[in-house]
């Protein structure tokens, strides 16, 4: 995933006015006022405190709004220079802040920094439509964009002219005054809620973990996963005791493994109920209002609901697009589920009788668990001997970073000068195939309590050639920490997880745009996630495989067996997979058709039958994620966005066929795709990028087939 950033240009002379201007000194101390002196304009982590963000917020916001005064009240003609170009050059100091603040805050937070958040919501949200909703600076905006045909500019400032003029219209920029205070107040309250789920959701979700008195109950698992969950425990002063932590997906990794089955219906239960507890973090009330408000705004807007506003300027286009797409998926996905559930079903009335126990009908909780027993059994592949070949320092090195040299020529070196914002934080600086200095990546591996779950990849510094800066680049994943000097050892998925988020760092490194607006993953949904999901074909290719998948104690490959058993592996479990993404993907869009006039919904209800009418309600199949904790609609920017992972993959298999036709990992190849799609960033009419590259529209047949849907 990557995160959406709420982009904000400017705010509003009322909220100005009530806004502290900072004292000199203060100013001169606060790590955000300047650019950073560190190499890439990097985070001065050893200075910031969290003191430094709310005042830099507010002064960020004072700062921008006197530029864009000057450009909405130029006596000159508009014009693109004075106009868009100056639009871009606006809010250096509070793009800065909030770069690192939307990073730490989702990667690191407290109790400080949540405050700040909730806060700052409301008035980022004003600033943002201050812009957007500003009678002069639109007229001067529109007036660039009738005469652009006129104008000699380069492609991508034509490109520019046409995105930002479109975010302008579709931000209400055309509303009369009533309807603009109208739906300032709406974009307010969303930003508010939306912030506090967040954070009731993270608080949710720590205070969820299973916590176990007895190792006996933790059966299955790893001496290492053991130890860890004591170490857990031990960390929230519960000495003596074992703590699983929850990630943000429905399914918990330990499912897999747990024999006991009270166990894992406790830490199923734990998952599925997080945020529905009647208590402070329950996120229902709050979810509901957010999907009315949002219904509210789209009918302001002038569309008929949120999915459809939202998906006007997305490559699908419209909701029906989106669910017609969704709709060749769910019956293949299904029946594969369906057919899995029989064979696993069998599998539980096997093991029941060889113990001589009455058998019982599969539930979630057991899905992954006898799955697991039927990949032993069907393909003789059990997890615990794949993991010690894939150590997370190995496959990082030796896998992630060495396709990124085989197909692009890059090479990374690890800088222990550059200040991170926790100790499990690494750096390394990117260099390209000429050896010039190109990009700093860090990466953030480990879960935290104060971290949110899944796995990201986002910006500290964005490219751009106006301002002259380099990318600055993070991913963030929630990987089990080892106890210490024990190596961290990562499932397969683990695996595909880093090669992901990885591709959406290849996509920012990239970069190449003149405009920030435009540069590296400032995509639409529905096509930045393809080069990240397009990335994580690599880590099957057979030489970068073998470069990474080696023995962390004898450094031996894994046994050619092995790895063939792997690959017959790859389409097991693939119609549960697909089908708890595509529930997901149908449950976001049916939240977002609802239309203005909709009362609040109960949440519970309103799932159950949403999941009814697309025919994806299968018992033993839950969503991917629940209404409840469904944090990439409700806090990510990912709202009537989640079927773009789908309609990626699509894309993603539909261009690893191209490598394919043509000769697979070479660097003539990687040079291609990244001239064509990974450093144009958004310069160019999506459909027609990918087409160019790939010499024809998608097709869906290789996404089929890559799933085992055919």
């Amino acid at each position: 995933m990557i995160r959406l950033r709420m982009m904000v240009l400017a705010t509003t002379m009322a909220f100005a006015a009530s806004s502290p201007v900072l004292a000199a000194e203060t100013l001169a101390s606060n790590p955000f006022y300047n650019s950073s002196a560190l190499p890439f304009n990097a985070p001065q982590f050893d200075k910031i405190q969290d003191t430094d963000y709310q005042p830099a917020i507010e002064e960020g916001m004072r700062l921008q709004l006197l530029e864009i005064q000057q450009i909405a009240n130029n006596p000159e003609a508009p014009t693109f220079e004075n106009t868009y170009v100056a639009m871009e050059k606006s809010g250096a100091m509070l793009t800065r802040v909030l770069q690192v603040f939307g990073a730490i805050t989702g990667a690191n937070t407290d109790d400080a920094l949540q405050k700040v958040q909730e806060d700052e919501a409301p008035k980022l949200a004003a600033h943002q439509d201050a812009i957007y909703l500003n009678d002069k600076l639109f007229k001067r905006v529109e007036a660039v964009y009738k005469q652009v045909g006129k104008l000699k500019l380069d492609a991508e400032s034509k490109r520019l002219v046409d995105v930002v003029y479109r975010n302008f219209v579709h931000a209400g920029a055309k509303l009369s005054a009533a309807d603009k205070t109208k739906l300032k107040a709406l974009n307010e309250e969303e930003s508010t809620l939306s912030t506090q789920f967040g954070n009731k959701l993270r608080e949710a979700t720590k205070n969820a973990a299973l916590v176990l008195d007895d190792k006996a109950q933790l059966a299955g698992l790893s001496d290492a996963a053991i130890a860890a969950a004591a170490a857990t425990a031990k960390e929230r002063g519960l000495d003596g005791k074992y703590v699983l932590s929850l990630q943000n997906t429905t399914q918990q990794p330990e499912l897999q493994e747990l024999t006991n089955r009270a166990t894992r219906k406790a830490l199923f239960e734990a998952s599925w109920n997080r945020a529905e507890k009647g208590d402070a973090n329950d996120t229902r009330k709050l979810l509901v209002r957010i999907a009315q408000i949002r219904a509210a705004q789209a009918k302001l807007i002038g569309f008929k609901n949120y999915a459809a506003w939202k998906l006007d300027d997305q490559m699908a286009k419209t909701p029906a697009t989106a669910i017609k797409f969704m709709e060749q998926l769910v019956p293949a996905a299904t029946a594969r589920a369906k057919h899995e559930a029989q064979d696993i079903q069998a599998q539980i009335d096997k093991d029941q009788a060889e113990l001589k126990q009455p058998t019982f009908k599969l539930e979630p909780w057991d899905w992954n668990f006898y799955a697991e027993q039927v990949r032993k059994a069907r393909f003789d592949l059990d997890e615990n001997q794949i993991k010690p070949y894939f150590e997370l320092n190995s496959v990082l090195q030796n896998g992630v970073f060495y396709a990124a040299n085989q197909l692009y020529g890059l090479t990374f070196t690890e800088r222990h000068d550059i200040p991170v914002y926790q100790a499990d934080v690494r750096v390394f600086e990117v260099f390209d195939k000429d050896g010039k200095s190109l990009a700093l990546f860090y990466c953030d591996y480990f879960k935290r309590d104060n971290k949110n779950g899944g796995a990201w990849m986002d910006n500290f510094v964005g490219q751009s050639k106006l301002f002259g800066t380099k990318p600055v680049i993070y991913n963030v994943t929630n990987f089990t920490k080892p106890v210490a000097g024990q190596p961290a050892l990562l499932s397969f998925d683990d695996v595909i997880t880093m090669f992901h988020e990885f591709g959406h760092g290849l996509h920012g490194i990239f970069a190449d745009e003149q405009y920030p607006t435009l540069s590296g993953t400032s995509t639409a949904r529905d096509f930045v996630e393809f080069p990240s999901q397009f990335n994580e074909h690599w880590a099957t290719d057979p030489k970068v495989f073998a470069n990474y998948a080696k023995n962390y104690q004898t450094g031996e490959l894994m046994p050619q067996a092995m790895v063939d058993k792997l690959k017959k592996a790859a389409s097991f479990n693939k119609g549960y997979n697909m089908t708890e993404l595509s529930a997901a993907a149908l449950l976001d869009l049916n939240w977002h058709t609802l239309n203005a006039n909709a009362p609040l919904q109960d949440a519970n209800k309103f799932e159950a039958a949403a999941l009814k009418k697309e025919k994806i309600d299968l018992s033993e199949v839950p969503s991917r994620y629940r209404t409840s904790y469904f944090l990439h609609i409700w806090g990510n920017g990912y709202a009537a966005g989640y079927y773009a992972y789908p309609w990626t993959q699509m894309l993603a298999d539909d261009g690893f066929e191209w490598f394919k036709e043509n000769g697979g990992l070479t660097r003539a190849n990687g040079d291609r795709f990244r001239a064509m799609v990974l450093s144009r960033g958004n310069t160019e009419e999506l459909s027609k990028m990918y087409q160019d590259w790939r010499g024809r529209a998608p097709s869906i047949e290789p996404m089929l087939e890559n799933r085992g849907l055919k």
